[in-house]
């Protein structure tokens, strides 16, 4: 049963089929041959209820619409101009200070494709003007772009948490210091790779003559670091949960656009409409990975698999490795969202069993689960970022590979070392 509810959903998303309803329909067809009409339909009532009534689920449309408005309100482009006077004068700068504006947005952006979209828009025509090989611009944006749902507060640990009950406040402190690596990391493919190819960027940046940011007016970054440590000491000082917070932190930027007039009522509009879209879509993933989930909860999977382990002599870190090439592979052909509501439920009980920590696998799944962002066929950060500069996507996935390697090499980082996750929460 199980492998035909796979086949089913996998046939349901080559067909075009939106990812959640495929995911609900080979549930719920699945859970009827399993256990009738009657506990079908009763489980299905079950599982809507719980999922709006869920107090939780609401930090999901606040981080949004707090990404949408910054984005909006371009504030990326004042941390671009911020960063790029520090480093123009460095070979690759311009790169680097796209990855360090990237992880500072991160900070108060928890929506990957917002931050994508703003990089790109911030970034990409002075690194064309400088005279940078297009593909590896937008291959840099697109790699940034991944730090929004590892750096907190982020979408994508809200979701975990959402699913398996594990603190979403540790999980966001858990994610501070493998962000903080994992950009560092980006930061030294960028050198090494201009090393090895000179010609992916300038000899010298001179931005002054290629751009107008010296403006007074432009380049403050002020606004978004006040906002950011609003953010984060109304979360860990206690004065608000996870989901008050996101609230706090959709006011606080509605308020910083508006005393520096960069927004408007058409771009709160624009900005309102994204979050329905996107707090839609991701609602929706919820419901059919619920009933999906029921089915296997009801087809003894779990109970399957670890006797099945236990019989089979495989060690713990084999099966760990075995689940992160899983999640690669996965990445590959399906939304990042998507996998995380489908397969953790299955994944966190098999591995929290083993005996690995739930907090620490959350940052290990959301890290693998990243890179599928970057990854052809779907790579939904390059089609983003490509589709906001004209940049054929196929040149970006050729200069998207030594960052896949980096990633690859950092996660392996994180299950050698697991204290460099679980340091920060562990003193929460």
């Amino acid at each position: 049963m199980i492998l035909l509810g796979i086949l089913l959903l996998l046939v349901l998303i080559g067909l075009g089929w939106p990812v959640g309803f495929a995911i609900g329909i080979a549930g719920l067809l699945c859970l009827y041959e399993l256990v009738g009409l009657q506990i079908t339909h009763g489980l299905i009532s079950q599982v809507v209820y719980h999922a709006t009534a869920n107090y939780v689920i609401l930090t999901i449309p606040a981080f949004i619409l707090m990404a949408e408005i910054l984005s909006v309100g371009g504030i990326a482009d004042d941390l671009m101009i911020a960063c790029n006077r520090r480093f123009r004068n460095i070979r690759g700068g311009l790169a680097s200070a796209c990855v360090i504006a990237g992880s500072v947005f991160a900070a108060a952006c928890g929506s990957s494709t917002a931050a994508v979209a703003s990089l790109a828009r911030s970034s990409y025509p002075t690194m064309k003007k400088l005279g940078y090989i297009d593909g590896f611009s937008v291959a840099t944006i697109s790699i940034t772009g991944t730090l929004s749902i590892l750096i907190p507060p982020s979408i994508a640990l809200v979701v975990y948490g959402i699913i398996t009950e594990e603190s979403v406040g540790k999980l966001f402190l858990a994610g501070v210091i493998p962000g903080l690596i994992t950009a560092l990391g980006y930061i030294l493919t960028i050198y090494i790779s201009i090393v090895f190819k000179p010609d992916l960027a300038p000899a010298i940046e001179n931005v002054k003559t290629t751009t107008n940011d010296e403006k007074a007016t432009t380049g403050n970054i002020w606004p978004i670091l006040i906002l950011i440590v609003g953010v984060l000491f109304s979360l860990y000082s206690g004065l608000a949960t996870p989901t008050e917070v996101g609230a706090i932190g959709a006011l606080g930027a509605l308020i910083i656009c508006s005393l520096m007039y960069r927004i408007n009522f058409k771009g709160l509009t624009v900005a309102l409409g994204n979050t329905l879209k996107n707090t839609c879509m991701i609602v929706t993933i919820i419901f059919g990975a619920l009933i999906f989930g029921h089915f296997i909860t009801l087809s003894q999977t779990i109970p399957s698999l670890l006797e099945w382990i236990s019989n089979s002599g495989l060690t713990p870190l084999w099966v760990l490795i075995a689940v992160i090439v899983f999640y690669i592979i996965l990445g590959m052909f399906m939304d990042q969202f998507a996998i995380l509501l489908l397969t953790v439920p299955i994944t966190y009980e098999l591995l929290t069993n083993l005996g690995f920590d739930g907090i620490w696998l959350g940052i290990l799944i959301v890290k693998t689960a990243e890179i599928g962002l970057i990854t052809p066929p779907m790579g939904l950060n390059v089609f983003i970022a490509a589709g906001a500069t004209g940049v054929n996507t196929k040149r970006v996935f050729q200069f998207s590979w030594p960052f896949v390697v980096v990633e690859i090499l950092i996660i392996c980082l994180f299950v050698a070392v697991p204290e460099l996750v679980t340091w920060l929460p562990d003193r929460m």
